[in-house]
């Protein structure tokens, strides 16, 4: 490094961040993404069979075509992403320092692929997007994902996925196929999360990975833009509207690799503020050696444990309609028409029912939920 670059970080949080020695990734993992690792990690030699035929995966042809075609960061090239990388690795105590590669495209994106070794790619429209410090935190969501190994078991899972479409021909297999790709998608996006709190553990700036949020979601006007609005926005989509709306907000985010940008910034403030969070950043967290030892059973009672909390406090209609019903709530009929049609605004439903609307009918607008609990990852950082 020379000196030059040396004096343009002086001041810069990272040479003042704590270091994670021997984090493992299931520290930051988000439950659901968290209990799925931990089965595939069970499964003795599976990766390495993969890892072995990655020749013959598209992986190899992105790897010489993102070196023809794209600049390497090096000390000599994107010095600083260069910095940030190795300071990434460093907080997370990644022993082999992935390749990173940016690509001219004027779209925001990020991404960690490849079987055998992990590399990162990133755009000139993101590097030209962020500042330095929210760019550290998209560098440390990419090392999250090559730390977490997801980038083995994407495309694992695609495999596996790409080989039940030639089976389709069975009975119902349209069906089983769905419902494959759905449960992948929704793996992708609690991964994605994971990866957001990677990255807040590695730039250690919680402003900073929400400016770099808006800035993906509402462009280069951070001075028309504002965290508590931005936070508050994720709020109203998550309690807005009837069982209609919450229909289409399942059916908008199914196609989607990504959770809402909105959603994403809400779960990590929400993590940021939790006692997890505090316990790592104390110092007090799994560390790799013990990633042998970890229970399936356990980590799928996490997950189920996480999803129910999730349904109990969320303020969406459906997910409130899902916990009266666990919960055995009476007059179930009138509650699924209040929820359809918006009821207890003006007495309709309610009246005539005799008031069966009691509160928990989805017609309330106040207070504050997680909303985090159905979303999906912005590419950014991906």
């Amino acid at each position: 490094m020379t000196d030059n670059s040396q004096s343009s970080h002086e001041h810069v949080p990272s040479r003042q961040r704590r270091r994670f020695s021997s984090i493992s990734s299931r520290a930051y993992e988000h439950p659901a993404d968290r209990s799925a690792l931990v089965a595939l990690r069970k499964l003795s030699g599976f990766d390495t069979v993969f890892k072995a035929l990655s020749g013959l995966l598209p992986e190899r042809s992105l790897r010489l075509l993102f070196l023809s075609d794209s600049v390497r960061v090096s000390d000599a090239q994107f010095a600083h992403l260069n910095d940030m990388l190795r300071d990434a690795c460093y907080i997370l105590d990644l022993e082999q320092v992935p390749p990173m590669y940016v690509n001219q495209d004027p779209q925001p994106n990020a991404m960690c692929i490849g079987l055998d070794e992990p590399i990162i790619v990133v755009t000139t429209g993101l590097v030209e997007l962020l500042d330095e410090e929210e760019m550290r935190a998209v560098v440390g969501h990419e090392v999250g994902h090559a730390l977490s190994g997801h980038a083995v078991y994407r495309t694992i899972l695609l495999f596996l996925t790409n080989l039940a479409l030639k089976v389709a021909w069975i009975p119902l297999g349209n069906v089983a196929i769905m419902t494959i790709v759905m449960a992948l998608r929704e793996w992708f996006r609690k991964s994605e999360l994971s990866a957001d709190r990677a990255g807040l553990l590695v730039g250690q700036d919680l402003q900073a990975s929400m400016r770099g949020l808006m800035k993906i979601a509402g462009g280069n006007h951070l001075h028309e833009m504002n965290v508590d609005a931005f936070l508050a926005q994720a709020d109203e989509y998550e309690k807005a509207g009837d069982l209609r709306d919450s229909v289409l907000k399942i059916l908008n985010v199914l196609p989607r690799s990504h959770p809402f940008t909105t959603v994403r910034a809400a779960e990590l403030k929400k993590w940021s503020e939790s006692r997890d969070y505090q316990r790592i950043m104390d110092g007090h967290y799994p560390r790799r050696d013990e990633d042998k030892d970890t229970s399936v059973t356990d980590s799928f009672r996490e997950s189920a444990a996480h999803y129910a909390d999730a349904v109990r406090t969320s303020k969406d209609p459906l997910m409130k309609l899902v916990g009266d019903i666990a919960g055995g709530a009476g007059d179930l009929g009138g509650r699924l028409r209040d929820k359809f049609t918006g009821g207890g605004h003006g007495g309709g439903a309610a009246g005539k029912d005799g008031g069966a609307t009691d509160g928990s009918g989805g017609t309330r607008r106040s207070g504050t939920e997680d909303p985090g609990s159905s979303q999906g990852p912005g590419t950014a950082g991906s």
